[in-house]
């Protein structure tokens, strides 16, 4: 291990990365390819997330850039709704599907469904989505008229969509425009024309992990399974692919810890001096999911259940100089801001300023509380 930094210097690294110090200039679509995918289960957390990362932004594009085909809106990394560009969605769902989750038996005696009643739906799925769009109430007919998946239709009308999520990562559908509040399905290459496929698993590992280490790096391979499918990954075959990158990822010491970075970085990673900009960024952001809130030097430990909240909840953060220092929410006007005492002195000019900002995103006068 020829190169050893900080802590301080590896968050702002990844400050860096991230487009949060200093705030960037790129598209909506550049933004979500440099996170790797930006979570969507909340859309208007999805939209604050990337429009504190650029210095000028207007509300409603990223139902713009779905309509336009420059975003795809589907079921990726952990099994939760994502916003991925079509040239590289292909590339993180072919290693979810590699996984194979819906062939465990846990899972088919959960669900009652086998792998050949799964490849039976895929068929009729895709059929039933060549060249349409459906709604969920329209896809689930389609499939409740064959003999046999009755009892898949039934499951089919879940809000959670568990059953669909393997077709999703196998590129057979992805969300389509919404119906007023209704969701809709569609082909992934039906919903942009800049949909690049699902590549095999050994072709799509390298720049997946590419991209991960560029963005949330330094990391370490388990970091990585954990944000691909929450842990839920053979860690031989995650290591197999990692060993194929080769030189193109190297050790780094990082305070006490080892981790690697991509090669290419580790001028620029060794440059880094630490940061102490205070960003306020929304629930489900990615600084926060792509470590995991289980990685300590992000989320102090002694806090994150205020981060990791019941049924899958992640609060909107304060982050300091990397390091998450506290949470905050809106409440009519006020920015209320939960500062943890550990953090130190509460920086109030910063936060202020980040309150203006936050403002002007939003189009409403904000006051810190």
């Amino acid at each position: 291990m020829a190169v050893r930094v900080t802590w301080p210097q590896a968050l702002a690294w990844r400050m860096r990365r991230h487009l949060l110090d200093p705030v960037g200039t790129e598209s909506v679509a550049g933004v979500v390819r440099r996170l790797c995918g930006v979570q969507a289960q909340v859309a208007s957390s999805a939209e604050l997330a990337l429009r504190v990362r650029r210095q000028t932004s207007h509300s409603g594009e990223v139902s713009r850039s779905l309509s336009e085909g420059r975003l795809i809106k589907t079921w990726a990394m952990r099994g939760t709704l994502h916003l991925l560009t079509p040239q590289d969605a292909g590339t993180f769902l072919s290693l979810i599907a590699a996984g194979r989750s819906w062939e465990r038996p846990s899972w088919q005696r959960y669900f009652g469904v086998t792998p050949s009643t799964m490849e039976r739906l895929r068929a009729v799925v895709r059929d039933a989505l060549d060249g349409a769009v459906l709604s969920r109430e329209e896809l689930v007919a389609a499939v409740a008229r064959v003999r046999g998946l009755g009892h898949v239709a039934d499951g089919l009308r879940s809000g959670w969509g568990t059953l669909l999520k393997p077709l999703a990562w196998q590129g057979d559908l992805c969300f389509g425009p919404s119906r007023g509040t209704r969701v809709t399905f569609a082909r992934p290459e039906e919903a942009s024309r800049q949909w690049a496929g699902v590549p095999d698993p050994e072709e799509a590992a390298p720049l997946a992990m590419r991209a991960y280490f560029a963005t949330y790096g330094p990391a370490t391979v388990e970091a990585f399974g954990d944000w691909l499918a929450g842990g839920w990954f053979g860690k031989r075959k995650l290591r197999a692919w990692f060993s194929e990158l080769g030189d193109a990822v190297t050790e780094v010491g990082v305070g006490g810890d080892r981790a690697y970075a991509l090669t290419e970085d580790l001028d620029e990673l060794a440059a880094t001096r630490p940061s102490a900009a205070v960003r306020l960024l929304p629930g489900f952001d990615q600084y926060v999911l792509g470590p995991g809130t289980g990685d300590a030097r992000v989320v102090p430990s002694a806090h994150r259940a205020e981060v990791s909240k019941q049924s899958g909840w992640i609060a909107p953060v304060v982050v300091r100089g990397g390091v998450v220092c506290g949470t905050w929410e809106l409440d009519m006007d006020q920015v209320r801001v939960a500062w943890f005492a550990e953090s130190g002195r509460l920086p109030r000019s910063a936060l202020r300023a980040e309150v203006a900002r936050l403002s002007g995103i939003l189009g409403r006068d904000l006051a810190l509380a």
